[in-house]
């Protein structure tokens, strides 16, 4: 599956761009992706492929993000797609602004990006 989707971006460099582009335009405001950066309104989310649910142990998460995290939950392209739609939907209480991006395909894209799958 890896091999496919690093053949589509070659394919299409544009599509490699785009989660990139879509992240700063829609969530750098409050989240970094350099790991070690300091911590903004929302927490780091360097290496977020690698951690569970509420991983950045520097960040104050709500309690509803915090028990995602204590049940085991991981982030996948597809929970994470679905918390950009509707955090409160995905994690009722959560504290993060339901500000991301209006379509479908900018979310994935998004999620793409942050889980190091291009995009």
């Amino acid at each position: 599956m890896r091999a496919l989707a690093l053949l589509v971006l070659l394919a299409h460099p544009a599509m490699a761009q785009e989660g990139a582009a879509l992240f700063r335009r829609h969530c750098a405001s409050c989240h970094d992706v350099t790991p070690g950066a300091p911590l903004g309104a929302g927490p780091n989310l360097a290496g977020l492929a690698a951690r569970g649910v509420a991983g950045d142990a520097r960040f104050d998460y709500s309690p509803t993000l915090r028990a995602g995290r204590e049940a085991g939950r991981r982030w996948d392209a597809a929970s994470l797609a679905s918390f950009l739609a509707d955090p409160d939907e995905a994690f009722p209480g959560t504290w993060m602004s339901p500000a991301g991006p209006a379509t479908a395909p900018q979310r994935d894209a998004i999620a793409r990006f942050l889980l190091g799958e291009g995009g």
